[in-house]
């Protein structure tokens, strides 16, 4: 199965950027995601197992 990393990673890259949580396996994929959160500078926890990597946006508080 063919799996397209550039649409995963922007399917979850739109999570975090909504303010959900994203999960990746793939180290290339978790790679890309925290290239990607450092470029765009987001405030995000990752969270690191032995499966793969968790990120999650920090909410501010107003």
């Amino acid at each position: 199965m063919y799996i397209n990393r550039r649409k995963l990673l922007n399917e979850k890259m739109a999570h975090i950027k909504n303010g959900y949580s994203a999960y990746a396996e793939s180290p290339d994929v978790i790679y890309a995601i925290k290239k990607e959160i450092q470029a765009l500078n987001l405030d995000v926890l990752e969270e690191v197992t032995d499966m793969g990597s968790w990120f999650i946006p920090v909410k501010v508080e107003s």
